[in-house]
C-alpha cells in the first residue's frame, strides 16, 4: 500500500487501464470504459457523468480469462464534458464493499505494471 502524503491521499495505488464496465444506477444500465483502477475505486470515462453520491452496481473483468468482479460503489466526484480540456469527462467511483475488493487488490498486484 502506498504511503499517504499531503499530495497523495489515496489508500491504494491506481493503474492505467482500459476496461469495459457495466454499471447500474438509478438512471438505468450503462456500459463505459474505466481508465484508472485501484482496489479502492475507478474512473469511468463518459460524456454523461452521474451525480455525486449516486450508488452503483458495477461488473467488469481485468482480463478476459479472469473472474467477473461484481462490486458496489458511490460517485465521489465528476469531470463534466464542458470543463477543462486537460481532463477527460467522467465519474470517479469509490468502492463501498470492503470484503469484495480484497480479491481485486490481489489480482491487480498479480498483473504488475
Amino acid at each position: 500500500m502506498p504511503r499517504r502524503t499531503k499530495e497523495n491521499t489515496r489508500r491504494f495505488r491506481r493503474k492505467t487501464v482500459r476496461i469495459l464496465v457495466d454499471y447500474i444506477s438509478d438512471d438505468g444500465v450503462r456500459c463505459d470504459y474505466a481508465t484508472t483502477l485501484g482496489a479502492g475505486g475507478l474512473f469511468i470515462e463518459t460524456d454523461s457523468p452521474l451525480p455525486v453520491g449516486s450508488l452503483l452496481k458495477l461488473r467488469f473483468r481485468l482480463r478476459p480469462e479472469d473472474e467477473l468482479h461484481e462490486l458496489t460503489g458511490r460517485v465521489c466526484w465528476t469531470h463534466n464534458p464542458s470543463g477543462s480540456m486537460d481532463q477527460s469527462p467522467g465519474s470517479a467511483i469509490q468502492f463501498t464493499g470492503g470484503a469484495t475488493t480484497s480479491r481485486l487488490a490481489r489480482e491487480l498486484e498479480d498483473i504488475g505494471d
